[in-house]
């Protein structure tokens, strides 16, 4: 691809003044011929294949930041669902898979890893069921490990079962972590449609549909498209608004698409995708809340919240896939609370509430993201809150995901710290009306009738 002069000063620019960056370069491995009896030698075939595929990462990571001048500011791994690798093994606790992922995580200087995963929107094996007993375990004993679980499609509809056990392993994986705010589920992601190519974590695997390894880029700049949209005159309609942010975008992902292709021919592994998602950090200016504030809301949260940013995940994908032909993994704007300074602020000061959040994910990329809750919120509760979650995903036929901490406890109007891009957040109420029965009677929700397009 040929890049000009102007796009080259101007995206200069964009990283200096308005924190444009890569979000994350995610190389993608197959663990599938890591399958044995022994869960002790799946954990080394893991570890030793981690080591030889994912060795020149980090260092081409660092090279091209320094040849480009643009912040990579994630390098990560993911792989192959850990339920389908392990279920050959003839142990129950997944655990030690989990430990020598995040040995290898350390070992090359990666971010985060993950994969361990398990797809059961329609019903579970041994080896399912043994991944997801193993979750609160695994992620309370290792640090760069992160797991998800998708338990709905839109032609399976929503298995409930999982739904409720997702409930009760949430709630064990922030106690094995109390002292830590419950660090452990903001590394667990509950998914419905989830996509096999997503560079994002926590909900990053390589899917069984991937080739053996791939490389794939995670782009932001939530910074350079607020300043856009905060140039513009308060008379410039929001038909000019959107065209705003789709020309920006589509200069931010040309920025993706030369690092993803660069990185790809480095390490010599086939180019992925690019996935076109404003995500935010907690540092002032690099807030998705400050781009719908800016398109005319006084707070995130206030009434034309919801639509402001439809129009602005409406326009990334527009403006992003004009500028790559390999567009994937979840793609939007991206609402995660405690990793979004203008989010954090809107739920201080109570524009933003649980249920606005779950209205606005509708319309964006994820779900309900990074949302700390009373510690007391019960398992069913949690479980209730994850089936509204699905349900707006496999009815709209779009990935949605849930990554909710129940903070040991913690009280609505306290607040969590979790450190890093993870952020912290203040803890928001939940109802405090009963969904037990909802919740326990288990089953599977059927798929809507939009399901039948064969």
């Amino acid at each position: 691809m040929n890049i000009t002069r102007d796009e080259i000063i101007e995206t200069i620019r964009m990283v200096q003044a308005e924190q444009l960056d890569i979000r994350t370069v995610t190389l993608g491995i197959s663990l599938r011929d890591c399958a044995d009896p022994s869960i002790l030698q799946v954990s080394d075939n893991i570890y030793d294949k981690l080591m030889a595929k994912g060795k020149e990462l980090v260092p081409v990571a660092l090279d091209l930041e320094k040849e480009y001048g643009i912040p990579i500011v994630n390098k990560r791994i993911s792989v192959t669902p850990i339920a389908l690798v392990a279920e050959s093994c003839k142990e129950c606790d997944y655990s030690p898979i989990a430990e020598a992922m995040d040995r290898a995580a350390k070992d090359l200087g990666i971010d985060f890893i993950g994969g361990f995963s398990a797809l059961v929107q329609k019903g579970f094996t041994r080896g399912d069921m043994n991944l997801l007993n193993s979750i609160p375990e695994a992620l309370s004993s290792t640090e760069r490990v992160c797991a998800s679980v998708n338990v709905a499609t839109s032609k399976a509809g929503i298995n409930m079962d999982a739904v409720k056990a997702m409930g009760r392993i949430i709630k064990e994986a922030c106690k094995l972590t109390a002292e830590s705010d419950g660090i452990a589920a903001a590394k667990l992601v509950v998914f419905a449609n989830v996509p096999e190519d997503n560079p994002f974590m926590a909900g990053a695997f390589h899917g069984p549909g991937e080739p053996e390894t791939a490389v794939n880029v995670g782009i932001s700049g939530p910074g350079v498209v607020n300043t856009v949209v905060s140039r513009l005159s308060k008379d410039s309609d929001l038909g000019e608004v959107s065209e705003e942010i789709k020309r920006t975008v589509f200069k931010i992902t040309r920025v993706g698409e030369l690092i993803g292709r660069e990185a790809s021919r480095r390490l010599g592994v086939p180019f992925g995708i690019i996935d076109l998602s404003l995500a935010p950090t907690p540092a002032v200016g690099d807030s998705i809340a400050n781009i719908l504030e800016a398109i005319g809301l006084e707070r995130c949260g206030a009434p034309g919240t919801t639509a402001a940013l439809a129009l602005l995940n409406d326009a990334v994908k527009k403006g992003g896939a004009m500028a790559t032909s390999y567009v994937g993994g979840l793609s939007g704007a991206f609402i995660p609370v405690s990793e979004d300074a203008g989010m954090i602020r809107a739920v201080a000061d109570g524009a933003l509430t649980l249920e606005k959040l779950e209205a606005m994910t509708c319309v964006c990329s994820v779900g309900l993201d990074m949302i700390a809750i009373p510690g007391d919120t019960s398992a069913e509760t949690i479980a209730a809150i994850i089936a509204d979650e699905m349900a707006i995903g496999v009815i709209n036929k779009k990935t949605t995901a849930v990554r909710i901490i129940p903070a040991p406890g913690k009280k609505a109007g306290d607040s969590v710290e979790f450190g890093g891009l993870l952020g912290g957040a203040p803890v928001m109420p939940v109802s405090s009306f009963d969904s037990s029965v909802f919740a326990r009677r288990g089953g599977q929700i059927p798929p809507p009738i939009q399901s039948l397009t064969n």
